[in-house]
């Protein structure tokens, strides 16, 4: 008789409890956070800072891909089948024929995206597996205030009818330029994703608030941490998104606080 333990694998848990809903997932990975907190620190720069990236990206998809990819039941033969006949592990695995897309959002995002994309193209068909670039950028006013993002120019290769489509980028602040990617990818694309997923290593509550309220049930996100540094004492020592119209986690020039700082001039060792 086969095994029978592997064939129907729990899901996944290790995330914080908070009241921003389901499709808002905050891994509670404690080498992770560690990682991260080394990578907001000012000493942290090249070429450190790209490795430390590239690990945070690659414990994040994994738990994307635990959590959410299909899976299917397998009869797989082992090197012990010379020698038995029970030489062989049954039980489930990631669906090799999982179609996605990762999409490089320019700057900060190139990395994360191309961290994912080899991550997944060693576990899934890599013909099933496709890397989209898309040039885009804040636009701010003469106070230096963020007014939207423009996007100028892409190079997508194909339709992403369901498909599950990811977002890599490190910081989840306005959720601007994401909301105008996405928008494309809906909008202007033949075929809905199966799924959209949003990675960043930080999020804000705002984030949170724009993309539930822009792509309601449409976009889940994956974080390794949510800053809100900037709310009152009393939501602070409440739980995360019990008083989410309170809580702030952007300054007047909507950066993250306590944030990383400008992740994307800092990979890139650029002013601006």
């Amino acid at each position: 008789m086969p095994e029978t333990a592997y064939q129907q694998l729990a899901h996944a848990t290790g995330e914080l409890q908070h009241h921003y809903g389901a499709h808002v997932h905050l891994i509670a990975d404690p080498l992770a956070l560690t990682r991260l907190a080394r990578l907001c620190h000012p000493s942290c720069v090249q070429p450190e800072i790209n490795r430390v990236v590239s690990q945070l990206y690659r414990s994040l998809v994994r738990e994307l891909i635990n959590r959410e990819f299909p899976k299917r039941n397998v009869h797989s033969e082992t090197r012990m089948r010379q020698y038995t006949e029970q030489g062989y592990y049954v039980g489930q695995i990631i669906d090799p024929a999982t179609e996605v897309t990762t999409v490089d959002i320019a700057r900060a995002g190139i990395l994360p995206s191309m961290v994912c994309f080899e991550a997944l193209c060693e576990i899934l068909d890599p013909t099933k597996v496709r890397q989209d670039h898309i040039l885009m950028n804040r636009t701010t006013n003469d106070q230096s205030q963020v007014t939207g993002a423009g996007m100028h120019g892409r190079k997508i290769a194909g339709p992403v009818k369901d498909r599950y489509l990811l977002f890599p980028d490190p910081m989840g602040a306005t959720g601007g330029s994401l909301t105008e990617a996405i928008r494309f990818y809906l909008n202007e694309l033949d075929g809905a994703p199966k799924h959209i997923f949003a990675m960043n290593l930080i999020v804000t509550p705002e984030f949170i608030r724009r993309l539930t309220d822009e792509f309601p049930g449409q976009v889940s996100i994956y974080a390794h941490r949510l800053d809100r540094g900037l709310s009152p004492p009393d939501v602070l020592a409440d739980g995360l998104g019990a008083q989410w119209a309170r809580e702030k986690g952007l300054n007047d020039l909507q950066y993250i606080v306590p944030g990383a700082g400008g992740m994307g001039e800092i990979m890139n060792n650029a002013l601006s």
